[in-house]
């Protein structure tokens, strides 16, 4: 049987924020949808308790559909709802099902969080490959021994599990072979207070793996938590941080998320990108309870590290971990096999994949030719002349076909769907499979993809840049097809560009590298909204400001960038480069003709006009917009000028009026179920409930508002409204919880990239407001207490005090983050 368990996620919040009445028409939906979806797909309710159901399946297949078809219909609703799933043989008795593996179902559910859908390795492989499955790691569970690998439907970010132990390390699927001593030495150079350790050698001699086993042994031992980060596909320094941050589900800034947190990160294949070691030096400094486990072909070189250099396998480890993979039994010819092979893991590995048709002492005789030729080279690492050998040995043995594949799959930096390999570089699933086999690609879930130094390999055979070609157009197609559906909740779009992030970028920089202006900017330009609604404002800006100044032709794709580098500059509180940007912008998108652009040139030029506090200029602007998109039909857009013309208003002293746009603005996106227009609407009613003493009105709307921004990862949004909640905290006495929200707010700012600018003088008013009340020793504690909060934790701490009512159909303040 296959058992699946659901609870809903802060019940008792979402009571405070729809009233008795409410929480209980909410929940009679969810109940509805949830029976829906649950029997449609043969699921059988066992119990219900409280919030809670328990549901039985006959299938795993049908379990994790039933999930996933609930999962959806949940979504735009107001509860959350975490679903755990496991596959086992449970006792039945006359109270109903029980046993270990019910307990297991149980356990796994209880570790989401509201919308995250978790199946257990037996659900996972009962299900079938058809279902696509992120691997969290290993966990370990109460009342369970040993850890449990644990899958997420989907690949939707979420934070980490709640376990025992939270860990999302790689589970292998081959056994591990030898090492024990240095997993140990590893382990104790931890143990003993290294906080940085550089596990340093060649590709291939067993880096990653040697990492990962030595972090499993030492999850116990850190109680945030230990947590793995591949790297192998950056290019970017400057990305490293970021891609931690985004691991971790570190949406507050990362400095400040970790904080005093007990954590270890293993920064895996970090030789690429090797110029962040300096601000990984520094976030040691600014984490006292950090410990960074790096795999790397060369050190960091930077104060406090230690080096472990990763040294070839012991020959009786060799020839063990030899005979394991290609299932032959130990003899002398194996054992000169592996020391000419210097008992480098992955070139071991290579040579037994093709044990299948050939012999180990066939193996030898044809790989010691190769071997014998590479030797006579210049290269200074002899054991990086032996991996290359065996690579070059795994290629020559390939047909054309497969040659032809691997070579083009090289294109992909960030791995690839089966389909998108298909599309680009003309793949065929059994030649694919084939590759996989002989262990020179890779697959996960539905991506493939290929180690670091086997892909450089690969690359260098690829000879044709018609792939590379074709690479970049079809991820630039990619990109304008997602730019169009980035608007409301685009969840699904935005993860699709975050899995395909990487090859993106290579796109972008291939149309640099190769002196197409024209499409770089195009991609940068169709781009640019994922960027700001995932948080990569620093990255954003630089590439478009990069771009725009090197091809200065008067074209659309000219005309879209320069807005894309408006919405990041205003986001960056530059409001005299954004306001030169959307200028010229309208002044090209005139020329062309083009009157949506034009149109969104004049919202962003009433955007730059407010960080100025030229806010008849702003309205002048915006109501042209708006006029001009509600002309075009773009009711989208028209209501976000809308909502920044609400802002204005409020902040000209029009109160009234204000709150009039708003309210219609408001019920008109519940209408069209635009999440993130509702969403910003009412954190703009909140204000102007602030600013009329509506307090109690103010606090309903932000919760509000802040719960969608929690959906949809927005920390620019998040943080806008919690400064917000902070101010009608104060107001209200309760300054310590208000120094608290506040200093979220501002870790959340940082995160998203966006400077202080205007935000200062607000702060500066809220502080006048608290410090005041409050003892210094008092406010310090407060403020350390908010840099780890989360969007969900100020919420509590603002809930967790007096009652408030929602009021109303409101919501933000205009999109100066537009």
């Amino acid at each position: 049987m296959t058992f699946l368990f659901t609870d809903v996620e802060g019940s008792t919040r979402l009571l405070h924020e729809l009233g008795a009445e409410g929480y209980a028409a909410a929940l009679a939906g969810h109940r509805r949808l949830l029976r829906e979806a649950l029997t449609a797909h043969g699921g059988v309710e066992v119990d219900t308790q409280g919030d809670a159901f328990f549901v039985a399946f006959p299938d795993p297949a049908g379990a994790v559909a039933a999930a996933a078809e609930a999962t959806e219909k949940l979504r735009s609703g107001p509860i959350r709802v975490r679903m755990g799933l496991h596959t086992g043989s449970p006792h039945l008795s006359a109270e109903g099902y029980v046993g270990e593996d019910v307990h297991l179902g149980a356990r796994i559910g209880a570790a989401g969080h509201g919308g995250q859908v978790l199946l257990s390795a037996a659900t996972k492989a009962g299900a079938g490959d058809a279902v696509l499955a992120t691997a969290l790691g290993e966990h370990r569970l109460k009342d369970f021994d040993e850890p449990v690998p644990i899958y997420q439907l989907g690949s939707e970010r979420f934070p980490p599990l709640k376990t025992i132990s939270n860990t999302n390390l790689p589970r292998p699927v081959s056994s591990f072979v030898g090492r024990e001593r240095e997993v140990g030495e590893v382990v104790a150079l931890v143990r003993d207070g290294a906080r940085l350790v550089t596990l340093s050698g060649p590709g291939g001699s067993g880096k990653t793996r040697l990492s990962i086993e030595a972090a499993a042994e030492l999850v116990g031992e850190f109680k945030a938590g230990v947590f793995w980060i591949g790297l192998a596909s950056l290019r970017d320094p400057a990305l490293v941080v970021e891609t931690v941050a985004q691991t971790l589900g570190a949406k507050d800034g990362l400095v400040n998320w970790i904080g005093e947190r007990e954590l270890l990160l293993l920064l895996d294949n970090l030789e690429q990108v090797i110029g962040a070691a300096p601000e990984l030096a520094d976030l040691l400094e600014a984490c006292p309870n950090l410990t960074l486990l790096v795999t790397s072909r060369e050190l960091l070189r930077v104060r406090g590290e230690g080096d472990y250099p990763v040294l070839p396998l012991a020959d009786p480890d060799a020839v063990e971990l030899f005979t394991a993979r290609a299932n032959v039994d130990p003899d002398e010819t194996v054992a000169t096999l592996c020391r000419r092979l210097d008992n480098l893991p992955l070139a071991l590995e290579l040579a037994a994949a093709r044990t299948p048709v050939l012999s180990p002492a066939q193996i030898l005789d044809r790989l010691s030719q190769r071997l014998d030729l590479l030797k006579g080279g210049r290269d200074a690492d002899p054991r990086q002349q032996t991996l290359r050998a065996t690579i070059a040995w795994s290629h020559d043995l390939l047909d054309e076909d497969e040659k032809q594949l691997f070579a083009r799959l090289a294109v992909f930096r960030g791995g690839c769907t089966l389909e998108t390999a298909e599309r680009v570089v003309g793949a065929e699933l059994d030649v694919l499979q084939s590759l996989v086999e002989k262990s020179l690609a890779r697959r996960s879930g539905e991506r493939f993809w290929m180690l670091e130094t086997i892909r450089e390999y690969a690359a260098e055979q690829l000879g044709d840049d018609r792939y590379a070609v074709q690479h970049a157009f079809y991820y630039l197609e990619l990109a304008e097809e997602a730019h169009a559906h980035l608007l409301g909740t685009p969840r699904a779009w935005l993860d699709r560009l975050d899995a395909e992030h990487d090859n993106l970028r290579a796109a972008l920089e291939w149309f640099e590298a190769v002196g197409d202006g024209q499409r770089a900017l195009e991609l940068a330009g169709a781009l640019h909204r994922f960027w700001y609604m995932r948080g990569h404002l620093q990255e954003g800006r630089e590439r478009l400001e990069r771009l725009l100044a090197a091809d200065d032709r008067p074209t659309a794709a000219r005309g879209r960038a320069l807005n894309g580098a408006a919405v990041m500059a205003v986001n960056n509180a530059d409001y005299g480069v954004a306001r030169s940007h959307a200028q010229a912008a309208l002044t090209l998108h005139r020329e062309l003709g083009n009157e949506w652009g034009a149109a969104y040139s004049e919202m962003l030029l009433g955007n730059a006009a407010s960080g100025d506090d030229d806010f008849e200029t702003a309205c002048r602007f915006t109501a042209n917009a708006e006029l001009r998109f509600r002309e075009l039909g773009d009711e989208y857009y028209a209501r976000l000028a809308a909502g920044n013309l609400g802002y204005y208003f409020q902040e000209l002293g029009d109160l009234d009026r204000a709150r009039t746009v708003l309210e219609d603005l408001y019920r008109g996106a519940r209408v069209a179920r635009d999440e993130r227009s509702e969403a910003q609407t009412s954190g703009q009613l909140g204000q102007v409930a602030i600013l009329q003493g509506r307090f109690d009105d103010a606090l309903g709307l932000l919760e509000r508002s802040l719960r969608i921004a929690g959906r949809l990862g927005d920390p620019t949004m998040a943080a806008r409204d919690l400064r917000r909640l902070a101010r009608v905290l104060v107001e209200t006495g309760r300054p310590e919880a208000a120094a608290s929200v506040l200093s979220a707010s501002e870790r959340m700012r940082e995160d998203a990239g966006q400077q202080e600018g205007w935000i200062a003088a607000v702060n500066q008013g809220i502080l006048d407001l608290i410090r005041p009340m409050l003892e210094n020793d008092a406010f310090e504690q407060a403020w350390t207490k908010g840099q780890t909060l989360t969007v969900e934790g100020a919420l509590d701490l603002a809930l967790s005090d007096g009652e408030h009512s929602e009021v109303g159909a409101e919501a933000p303040r205009g999109t100066r983050s537009r």
